[in-house]
């Protein structure tokens, strides 16, 4: 039995012991960045994203990259446009390391809904972007209210395996392969918890238990483990993503919100041979952030999301405050089409929740929670998440301080384009389904 590779090409049906079919990309990236123009902002407060500050700053990009940030006496070529940003405020793009958006779009009716292959407990065999909608009105929302450049795509988590995510950049595009973040590793959801025992309880099946999911995980990795070793073993879609995650090549996402269950999934990555890069939701982190710091693990959370089922009952306002204060890793996400739009105002809340019991973020490294620390979490933080020299010209300019909920985007620019100009109605990009219809390109 033969299969056909992307390039048309006939090759044998066994996997081999050195058969790059596991790890390549058969879906590659088609993306290449709008044209923009050498830009330079002066006069503007800047947060860099990795907790420094600049005041009356000037930020240069030009052909999509950073090309320098500095004080008010930056020398600005000739060439450049400049845009007098006095008064206001200059972050790295927002980045969200915990989206839906494109498999459950927007109208959330059955026939779109896509994010979770409900068909078995484990399904590390599917990958999230052959669900993207490119057409989801959310993606433009995202980007003009939420000033929001690049997004990380996951499976639901009704499986404890749930497949592949997908990085993207925040553009219009008629396919998702035009959205695909270039050089972005993969990553896997997985979930733990009251999600996968309950769907799968009810089904009559395993799991039903939180003792059943850990078995299921643990079976699923010894097989991986197996099959990674036999050379002559039948291709397994599944067990090639399996097998990126324990060759480190592919990122691990888990859901999870109780710390006592956080713990032990570390516990089983270390039994089984790969790492957590980030737990998602985790209103319990703060319980175990010393050992988050300890194993270099991110908690993506929400500002004051908690009590809406039992393992989130211990969720708190000043988690993320808590994790901070530890020196651990601290990510605000949304999991959700409305919350993507103000990542920055949840911070904030964070922020006020942890300064009213004594701890005192200060904004620059509260910014890193929605840039770098979403960008180090999905693997790209070597290209963006910060205003660094030689990093992609993802940038946003704020009318006010971005942690205030009265300041909004002004203009957005990814990879040094301008894709959004709260004062050009040109630049107020339509998804292709709103055309015509009421409400299109509402940016309220």
């Amino acid at each position: 039995m033969t299969l056909v590779t992307t390039n048309g090409a006939a090759k044998s049906s066994k996997k081999g012991k050195d058969d790059a079919a596991a790890t390549e990309a058969p879906y590659p990236s088609t993306y290449k960045p709008y044209p923009g123009r050498p830009t330079a902002l002066t006069g503007a407060i800047v947060f860099d994203g990795r907790g420094g500050r600049i005041d009356n700053g000037t930020v240069l990009f030009a052909q999509g990259k950073l090309v320098a940030i500095g004080g008010a006496d930056l020398a600005i070529p000739d060439g450049y446009d400049r845009i007098d940003a006095r008064g206001k405020f200059v972050t790295p793009g927002v980045i969200d390391a915990h989206s839906h958006l494109g498999v459950y779009p927007s109208p959330g009716v059955d026939a779109l809904s896509d994010g979770n292959e409900m068909t078995s407990p484990t399904t590390p065999d599917v990958w999230a972007e052959h669900s993207v909608w490119p057409q989801d009105p959310g993606f433009t929302r995202a980007l003009a209210n939420g000033g929001i450049t690049s997004l990380l795509i996951l499976p639901g988590s009704g499986n404890l395996i749930g497949g592949r995510a997908v990085a993207l950049k925040n553009v219009p595009s008629v396919t998702v392969q035009g959205m695909k973040f270039p050089g972005a590793p993969y990553s896997l959801k997985m979930a733990c918890g009251e999600n996968p025992k309950r769907v799968y309880g009810s089904k009559g099946q395993k799991p039903s238990t939180r003792m059943g999911n850990f078995s299921v995980d643990r079976q699923a990795w010894i097989d991986a483990r197996k099959y990674m070793n036999d050379p002559d073993v039948d291709r397994d879609l599944g067990k090639d993503t399996l097998a990126g995650v324990l060759k480190g090549e592919i990122l691990v996402q888990n859901h999870c919100y109780r710390a006592d269950e956080m713990a032990q999934v570390i516990d089983m990555a270390k039994e089984m041979g790969y790492k957590v890069t980030a737990f998602h939701h985790a209103v319990e982190s703060y319980k175990i952030a010393d050992l988050l710091k300890a194993n270099d693990i991110c908690s993506a959370v929400w500002a004051d999301w908690y009590g809406f089922k039992m393992e989130a009952y211990d969720g708190i306002p000043e988690n993320a405050a808590l994790i901070a204060r530890a020196g651990a890793c601290v990510i605000i996400h949304s999991d959700d089409a409305n919350g993507i739009q103000r990542l920055n105002q949840e911070a904030a809340k964070a922020q006020a929740a942890g300064r009213r019991i004594g701890i005192d973020v200060p904004d620059a490294q509260v910014v890193g929670w929605f840039t770098y620390n979403a960008a180090k979490a999905m693997g790209i933080a070597g290209q963006t998440g910060s205003l660094e020299q030689g990093k992609m010209a993802d940038v946003v300019l704020w009318n006010g301080n971005p942690l205030s909920v009265y300041s909004r985007p002004e203009k957005v620019w990814i990879d040094g384009a301008m894709l959004f100009d709260a004062d050009n109605p040109k630049l107020r990009p339509v998804s292709d389904f709103e055309l015509g219809q009421p409400g299109e390109g509402d940016v309220k």
